[in-house]
């Protein structure tokens, strides 16, 4: 095919695109017929419109409500407006590349690496693309205020022991009661899925590649609703039975361990887990000489991300230095994209450049609820959480 070889002189960055694009991105395919990502038009507007804008704010209408007044011929009707809310979207900005080596060209007689390379980076950019996901539902379930945590305890389901066959339908009952019909999608450690499989109740998709080879993709079923299997879904430990406890010798707060309070007097201590630790208390935590594993799940519904690829200029380029290793050729892959929860708002509370890092999408200062806007918090008008098809799942596997 023309422009195959992998070297600068004959790269056609527009071809490179082209097959790319061909190629089937398995995962955000799967995530976009379940609905669960789903396009969002004033997002796109945006964007396109403020030619680079990094950070942006639109508006999210406000629904009706209220109460209804008796209509008795005597009673005056009582007449409200719906509020505008805002909702702060971000574009999340990732680069990566790679280098080849003529001699790998010479060596393996001429091989072709340019399909391979184009098959490595579509996988590589689906992973990128759920890691990005990940660090967003990690951050939005580290809010903090009232409202922010009534989102947070209602759409968390925690049980004490492993995920069991009507485990998921009572998590997305507790998240958003008669709405949980809405909910389309789950995303799982590994070790959940197999516990799952045990129990018979999951079915594995495959993908049949050009070459008529059949593969499982990572993907299956519960239910109807589609299971994403992804072993960096957060894990964090809680105190065994039995265990004992001493003080902490942790410098900084890991986000997911669980630190205790220690009361009472010896040899009759009580050790309360902490719900929300900060730094300068962390000397008179304790930690317990053995965690049990707790797995988080994800469960998502029908249009709950608004996903845009809002583009760059050079989405790929090929760079050639001719000196480095007789010689030598580095891909380069850049994409800017746009992930927004649906009534949740990224206030940038926390963020040092023009797009946010991983750490900075986990950061829960960074999210909040959808609200009108009114200065003092006790004046606004806050999105039902129960309108929010996300829920958390946190079981021993």
């Amino acid at each position: 095919m023309p422009n195959s070889k992998f070297d600068s002189k004959s790269f056609n960055p527009q071809a490179f695109k082209y097959m790319v694009g061909r190629i089937p991105n398995l995962k955000t395919n799967e995530l976009k017929k379940s609905r669960a990502l789903a396009g969002n038009p004033d997002i796109r507007d945006v964007f396109s419109s403020q030619n680079g804008t990094a950070y942006a704010r639109i508006a999210m209408r406000g629904l009706l409500d209220g109460d209804a007044v008796n209509y008795d011929g005597a009673t005056n009707i009582t007449a409200t407006s719906t509020k505008t809310f805002e909702q702060g979207v971000v574009v999340i900005g990732r680069a990566k590349a790679w280098t080849e080596k003529d001699f790998s060209y010479d060596i393996t007689g001429g091989v072709d690496f340019m399909q391979n390379v184009a098959q490595q980076v579509r996988d590589y950019v689906d992973e990128l693309d759920q890691n990005t996901l990940l660090k967003i539902l990690n951050g939005i379930f580290k809010m903090t205020g009232t409202k922010n945590v009534e989102f947070v305890n209602n759409h968390t389901y925690q049980i004490a022991d492993v995920m069991g066959a009507t485990t998921l339908n009572s998590a997305i009952q507790k998240a958003c009661g008669a709405n949980k019909k809405k909910f389309t999608l789950t995303i799982m450690h590994s070790v959940v899925a197999t516990n799952l499989e045990n129990l018979k109740v999951l079915t594995f998709l495959t993908y049949t590649d050009k070459e008529g080879l059949t593969r499982e993709i990572g993907l299956a079923t519960w239910n109807g609703r589609l299971v994403l299997i992804d072993d960096e879904m957060p894990t964090f430990g809680t105190a065994a039975e039995g265990a004992t406890y001493s003080k902490t010798t942790d410098t900084a707060i890991d986000p997911w361990k669980t630190y205790y309070t220690r009361s009472g007097t010896s040899p009759n201590y009580v050790y309360t887990a902490v719900a929300s630790p900060v730094a300068s208390s962390l000397g008179d935590y304790y930690e317990p000489s053995v965690y049990d594993t707790n797995y988080v799940t994800y469960v998502l519904g029908e249009g709950c991300i608004s996903y845009e690829d809002v583009g760059a200029k050079v989405p790929y380029e090929m760079a050639r230095d001719a000196a480095t290793n007789g010689g030598q050729d580095t891909l380069y892959v850049r994409q800017r994209k746009v992930f927004a929860p649906f009534g949740i708002s990224y206030e940038k509370a926390s963020q040092a450049s023009n797009s946010p890092t991983d750490a900075e999408l986990e950061d829960g200062a960074n999210w909040t609820l959808v609200h009108s806007g009114e200065v003092n918090a006790s004046d606004r008008t806050y999105i039902n959480h129960k309108a929010i098809p996300i829920a958390r799942i946190i079981s021993k596997g």
